[in-house]
């Protein structure tokens, strides 16, 4: 199949996008056009910086576009526009109904549970959170609704016993860009099998919020392990000492029990957790 006669769409925004680009192109699958959202401050010295999507877009002389927002003007603009298929990875914006119904071929998504559980915006750490021994992948077909069209494909993964939620999301952001390629073939033909998904079984999943940080000393050894595993690149998880936060950057179940072994004081440096076992 010649895989360059596919007109789509890539709607991404942080490294995951980058990722599954990457994935795409090595197996011939390069957009026509990718969107993306706009250039914003970061880090402490908040300077402007690119997504991820852009920089990828840039180096490998993809035409982009970053809309302020999803409006009447980049309708237009799309609908004129021969194209076949959309690919939304965190793109990071509601797309409007209009627009997710306007290819061919309709607008796809991967998203990183099996469907219908865990919908929204923390799958990965969802399933962390919820001492789960297994996760997956979904591709799924995007209707009007969060995460709520029919399944094309899934992919179950195992969730490893101290694996954090970085380390997982680098397993599944592979996993889903596989097998959004091993979809795709049979999406371009119209060979697939769409399940509709059983809504008595959904469940959503919140935005993290800094303060979902917050661990209780006092609850049990593998909760605050899973949330420590959960929140491992943020928000990170804390506690409070004399009215100052202490943030644990190592720690490790151990006969039931969860043992801070390293953390950093408020405007500290990294030092050993010296008080003994919580």
């Amino acid at each position: 199949m010649n895989t360059n006669n596919l007109n789509f769409i890539f709607w991404g925004t942080p490294d995951v996008a980058k990722d599954t680009l990457e994935i795409l192109k090595q197996a011939g699958f390069l957009p026509s056009l990718i969107i993306t959202a706009t250039d914003k401050p970061q880090g402490r010295k908040m300077l402007i910086t690119p997504p991820s999507a852009k920089t990828w877009a840039i180096e490998n002389n993809i035409p982009y576009m970053q809309p302020e927002k999803i409006d009447e003007d980049l309708t237009l603009k799309l609908s004129t526009l021969n194209l076949q298929l959309f690919i939304v990875v965190a793109y990071g914006r509601i797309l409007s109904e209009e627009i997710i119904n306007m290819p061919k071929l309709g607008s796809i998504n991967i998203h990183y549970s099996l469907l219908p559980k865990y919908r929204g915006a923390s799958p990965v750490e969802s399933a962390i959170l919820n001492g789960d021994k297994e996760t997956g992948v979904t591709v799924q077909k995007m209707i009007y609704q969060m995460d709520a069209g029919a399944i094309i494909a899934e992919k179950k993964l195992e969730i490893l016993p101290d694996e954090t939620a970085p380390e997982l999301r680098t397993r599944l952001i592979k996993l889903g860009g596989e097998l959004l390629v091993k979809t795709l073939p049979n999406i371009i033909i119209g060979e697939i099998a769409e399940t509709i998904q059983e809504e008595s079984l959904a469940t959503v999943c919140k935005k993290i919020k800094k303060e979902d940080g917050l661990i209780d000393l006092n609850d049990e050894g593998h909760i605050n392990y899973n949330k420590f595993r959960a929140y491992a690149h943020w928000p990170r998880t804390f506690f409070f000492k004399d009215g100052k936060r202490i943030i644990i950057t190592k720690a490790k179940l151990e006969n039931g029990k969860f043992v801070i072994e390293k953390i950093i004081p408020e405007g500290g440096k990294e030092i050993n957790y010296m008080l003994g076992k919580t």
